[in-house]
């Protein structure tokens, strides 16, 4: 098969959406060599995570004019190059198809990660909404087959935009193959010492937005002998906690960390004594996967998508109930025991999340149509 996709935030996104393509494309390529896989680029890449590899063909526009136009290439032109290009199926890794996908011969599938700008539409300005309210409702409705990378998703498709469910097809994300791997004692000192980190902290990794409600995580560790470190790239939102952070002297409790390599991340998940993630709402909740893979206990919330990703040993809190997650981080940092029982069973769960199954039920999707 030669299948086509949507691969602008494989080349310009270096966090969630581009690490799902990015992952995507690895393991395909990986267990079905034999099928191409044409990655459709809109302008020359920022970032170049991909393997190289004869089944992987980057391709971009191939006319002057939507060299010049790159997004509205993405929008309708782009389905002329792909006809050009034989494509069998082209996958929309985004919530988005090319209009008129749906006159031609080839089959299309959509990936819709969440709804998140229907359900919570004040994190979102009334444009962005509009926008990508219409462009998912599109895809959904005009694909042959939608991925919803969680059940929760799922059930929000079908809510929303009135999909019946039988279009739709759950399958799990994973994570990158280096939170898979125990670091060295020598690379985990490196880390140590370059991020000055210390011998115990608990750790939170995202983008630093209003959803992922790192206020009330900073208020839940005020009062505890302990240490937080958050990983991810700051927005607007970060001047509201480092306002808070200065109000109430916590400037050595609580600490930021950017632009850190995958590998070294990886090597922070595994020296953290607890990662804590009480995000209000996610599609499925990558980080939750990266931590379990690194033998790290996780608390999160309660609700959405979290149980789906974090499986029964996990804890599961009200997000905005500061005091019930510092009270379960104190048990969690006091009981070595209880430690030591959500990493076992927490790294038997994320089994599931493996590559090898992921594969399976992308080609057998594609096999399908």
């Amino acid at each position: 098969m030669k299948i086509g996709f949507d691969a602008k935030r494989i080349y310009h996104n270096t966090t969630g959406l581009g690490n799902y393509g990015r992952d995507l494309i690895k393991i395909l390529s990986e267990y079905y060599p034999s099928n191409s896989y044409l990655l459709y680029n809109p302008k020359p890449k920022k970032v170049d995570r991909l393997p190289n590899k004869l089944n992987i063909i980057e391709i971009l526009p191939n006319k002057k004019i939507w060299k010049l136009f790159s997004s509205f290439w993405r929008q309708k032109p782009i389905i002329n190059q792909l006809k050009y290009d034989n494509i069998d199926i082209f996958h929309g890794l985004t919530g988005e198809l090319p209009n008129g996908i749906e006159k031609t011969s080839i089959k299309s599938v959509v990936t819709i990660h969440d709804l998140i700008f229907i359900r919570y539409p004040k994190l979102y300005s009334f444009f962005d909404r509009i926008i990508h309210t219409k462009k998912v409702q599109y895809a959904a409705e005009n694909a042959d087959k939608i991925i919803a990378i969680s059940e929760q998703t799922k059930s929000d498709i079908i809510h929303f935009l009135k999909i019946d469910s039988s279009k739709i097809e759950v399958i799990y994300q994973g994570c990158h193959e280096t939170f898979k791997v125990e670091k060295s004692i020598e690379f985990r000192k490196f880390v140590k010492q370059k991020y000055n980190l210390p011998v115990q902290f608990i750790l939170n990794v995202g983008a630093i937005n209003e959803r992922k409600n790192i206020l009330t995580l900073i208020k839940s560790i005020e009062n505890i002998e302990t240490k937080l470190i958050i990983v991810g790239v700051k927005t607007s939102y970060y001047k509201v906690l480092n306002n808070y952070i200065n109000e109430n002297n916590l400037q050595k409790k609580v600490f930021f960390l950017e632009n850190v390599t995958m590998d070294e991340l990886s090597a922070i998940y595994q020296m953290a004594t607890i990662f804590v993630y009480p995000s209000i709402f996610e599609g499925f909740g990558i980080p939750i996967i990266e931590a379990l893979f690194s033998k790290t206990p996780v608390i999160t919330s309660t609700g959405s998508c979290f149980f789906e990703a974090g499986g029964p040993q996990s804890i599961y809190v009200d997000p905005k109930d500061f005091n019930t997650i510092s009270k379960k981080i104190s048990l969690v940092l006091e009981n070595k025991e209880l430690r030591n029982l959500m990493i076992d069973e927490g790294f038997q769960f994320v089994q599931k999340f493996n590559d090898d199954l992921i594969a399976i039920k992308y080609n057998r999707v594609y096999l399908e149509l």
